[in-house]
C-alpha cells in the first residue's frame, strides 16, 4: 500500500506527497548537472586579479635575477679570457696587440712562431648580450684592457647596462 497525498482546495497548492517517487531524479542525472556548472564570472575574476598580483611580486625578482646572472657570466667569461691570454703571453712574450685582437687566442698571428694555440677550445664568446668584448692592448688600466659594455652597449651605465670589466 502506498500512502496516498490529501488534496488541498486549490490543486496548485497540494502538497508533496510523503514516500511518492517523484521528487529526486535518477542519481546520475544530479551528478550530469552537477558536473555541467562552471565558475561564475565574479570567481574568474577574483581568480585573475590574485593571479596579477602574484605575477606583480614574482616578475620583477625573477628579471632582476637574470640580470645578474648576465653581469655574472660576463665576469667568469672576462676571467676565462684573461687566463688565455696570460697563457698567449707565457708562450709568445707578450700579449696580443689591439690589432690582433682577441682572435689570436684561437688563430696563429702571421709571424709569430712560438705561438702554441689555440689557447680557447671554442671560438671566443660573444658577452651575455650578444656583443663582443672589447680589447685593447696596451690598456688604458694595465697591460690590457678587456671589457664588456652591458646592455646598452655603451661605455658606463648602472645596473644591467653597467661595464663589466678586467681591472
Amino acid at each position: 500500500m502506498s500512502p496516498t497525498c490529501q488534496v488541498a482546495e486549490l490543486p496548485a497548492m497540494r502538497p508533496p506527497c510523503l514516500g511518492a517517487q517523484a521528487a529526486k531524479p535518477p542519481r546520475s542525472a544530479r551528478a550530469r548537472r552537477g558536473a555541467a556548472r562552471g565558475f561564475t564570472l565574479l570567481e574568474l575574476l577574483v581568480v585573475i586579479v590574485i593571479i596579477g598580483m602574484l605575477a606583480g611580486l614574482v616578475a620583477p625578482r625573477y628579471f632582476d635575477q637574470v640580470s645578474k646572472s648576465n653581469t655574472k657570466i660576463a665576469k667568469a667569461q672576462i676571467d676565462s679570457l684573461e687566463k688565455a691570454l696570460d697563457q698567449y703571453r707565457l708562450d709568445v712574450g707578450s700579449y696580443p696587440s689591439t690589432e690582433q685582437g682577441l682572435e689570436a687566442l684561437n688563430a696563429r698571428p702571421q709571424n709569430l712562431e712560438k705561438w702554441a694555440g689555440p689557447y680557447l677550445k671554442k671560438a671566443v664568446p660573444l658577452d651575455p648580450w650578444g656583443a663582443a668584448y672589447v680589447y685593447k692592448s696596451p690598456g688604458d688600466h694595465g697591460e690590457y684592457d678587456l671589457l664588456s659594455l652591458g646592455k646598452d652597449g655603451q661605455p658606463g651605465g648602472t645596473g644591467e647596462a653597467a661595464d663589466v670589466t678586467s681591472w
